[in-house]
């Protein structure tokens, strides 16, 4: 719920900064840059000097997007600190993944849930659309992107293996591996995301509720 929640505001922040950039554009020669804040946005009107009542009218606006803006970012802030709050209390060593910061632990772990109801580790890749879909054509094998199962948590799978695949380890490895056998970067990425689905619920189990290691999934720490 929590995760949720983050995705909620982290939209309606999107929302808000789409609407500022669209007044300061039409305030400020060239508008902003596209890594506008709050303090940047609000030191931008400082300087501006509206010459129409047009003009006036939205540098008003922009203020109160501003405000709406830092009250926004509050709430993500405060939103983050209860899920750290939340998984220090479930003891799940999920975090040691690469790949896995907090906001995708939070996901996974409410996605999955008793993770002892997915008997193997077929049934979890079904669970989450992990699982390619056949498209083979004569002798040429290929395989799909499989849109059904839980998005939210396919989400989560995908970021962890283009995180691996980016980063020195046996998960980009793997990912180079299945591009020397001859998958696109696109298929290697979602062969990657079908590997760090569960390879038993045991393991499963032993990954959010111990530090054991989990076969199959890059467990290196993060440095």
């Amino acid at each position: 719920m929590l995760s949720e929640r983050r995705d909620d505001l982290a939209r309606e922040r999107v929302r808000l900064l789409n609407r500022l950039h669209v007044l300061l554009r039409n305030l400020i020669p060239g508008g902003a840059t596209l890594d506008l804040t709050a303090d940047k946005a609000a030191g931008l009107l400082r300087n501006t000097r509206p010459l129409t009542a047009t003009n006036s009218c939205r540098r008003d606006l922009a203020r109160d997007l501003i405000a709406d803006l830092r009250h926004l970012d509050r709430r993500l802030h405060a939103n983050q600190a209860q899920i750290r709050q939340v998984l220090s209390e479930t003891h799940s060593t999920i975090t040691e993944i690469r790949g896995v910061g907090h906001i995708i632990a939070a996901k996974i772990l409410g996605h999955v849930g008793d993770v002892t109801r997915f008997p193997t580790a077929d049934h979890f890749a079904s669970y989450a659309g992990t699982s390619p879909l056949e498209a083979s054509s004569g002798e040429r094998r290929r395989h799909r992107l499989n849109p059904t199962g839980n998005r939210q948590l396919n989400t989560a799978l995908h970021t962890i293996a283009l995180v691996q695949a980016r980063n020195e380890g046996p998960g980009r490895a793997y990912y180079q591996r299945k591009l020397a056998e001859g998958k696109t970067p696109a298929e290697a990425r979602r062969a990657r995301s079908n590997d760090a689905s569960p390879t038993s619920s045991t393991d499963t189990s032993s990954k959010i509720n111990s530090p054991s290691p989990r076969a199959g999934v890059d467990t290196q720490r993060r440095s």
